[in-house]
């Protein structure tokens, strides 16, 4: 006995809510919250959450060593954490995808050499090869992406080669070349859509380690500028002021770890979606 669909759009995942609640707190929240990165205010500095300073501001989430408030620089770094990771996924996906897709296709000794070339990225940490790169060129949004995006691309090649050699191995792929369809329509075709399913899972967990990377590269003082608040440098912030101000390196840590969390159950449920086709996911 099937589910009405009331109740099967009930079960639509926390993860998902969780996602979608904090892309969409990090994308307004910064229009309504100012926050000043060079502002400086000794009287308001290390104060603990939910305190008021001696001119009767009230800061929710306290403030850092310089007098900043705590809530304006998650706000402001939330935007920019996952404005970098998705779009260092969505060009890892398309690179890898691209790069991928055509080693299928194309097979032997181009097959081989981008597979090769793919291994040899991935018997390497990503966290290493992003700190090499990021060593070597100025600090930047833009930079920190297309470092970030280098680094996750293998993986999805890998996926979309086997994707594409197993589908060139169907038997409508073998009558859409005998009757002479141009490649570019086939792949299009009966290529891309088995790779749907399968890639957004895997951008899915790619995308919790973009953003896990990114923070690393802000705490290292690689990421982006010292003017671009970030959640990997608000903690590198505070980590000289565990003792005394916990709540600088811990509140943004904890964004992290939320956002990772609600990653990592969207992408289990869109797996399980995909795999049983429908909205009776529990």
């Amino acid at each position: 006995m099937t589910e009405p669909t009331s109740l099967k759009i009930r079960k639509f995942p926390v993860g998902v809510v969780m996602l979608m609640a904090l892309c969409l707190a990090a994308a307004i929240g910064p229009f309504f919250i100012d926050f000043n990165p060079a502002s400086v205010d000794t009287s308001s500095r290390l104060l603990a959450p939910f305190s008021h300073n001696r001119n009767g501001a009230f800061f929710l989430l306290g403030t850092d060593q310089l007098g900043r408030g705590m809530l304006e620089q998650i706000v402001h770094g939330a935007r920019t954490s996952l404005l970098i990771g998705v779009s260092a996924a969505l060009i890892a996906g398309l690179a890898g995808t691209l790069i991928g897709v055509m080693a299928g296709w194309l097979g032997g000794r181009s097959e081989t050499l981008i597979m090769r070339i793919a291994d040899i990225q991935l018997s390497f940490p990503s966290i290493l090869i992003a700190v090499f790169l990021a060593a070597f060129v100025p600090p930047s949004i833009l930079a920190v992406i297309l470092v970030l995006a280098v680094t996750r691309w293998a993986q999805i090649a890998r996926l979309a080669r086997a994707v594409t050699v197993k589908a060139k191995q169907q038997n409508y792929v073998e009558a859409a070349l005998t009757l002479g369809f141009p490649v570019p329509r086939i792949i299009w075709s009966c290529i891309l859509p088995n790779l749907i399913a399968p890639l957004i899972i895997v951008l899915t967990a790619e995308l919790s380690l973009i953003i896990l990377a990114e923070s690393a590269l802000g705490y290292l003082g690689l990421g982006t500028p010292p003017t671009v608040p970030s959640w990997g440098r608000i903690i590198a912030n505070g980590k000289n002021y565990l003792d005394n101000a916990w709540w600088i390196s811990t509140l943004p840590g904890l964004g992290i770890a939320l956002v990772v969390i609600a990653i990592g159950l969207s992408g289990d449920w869109m797996r399980r979606y995909f795999a049983r086709g429908g909205w009776e996911i529990t």
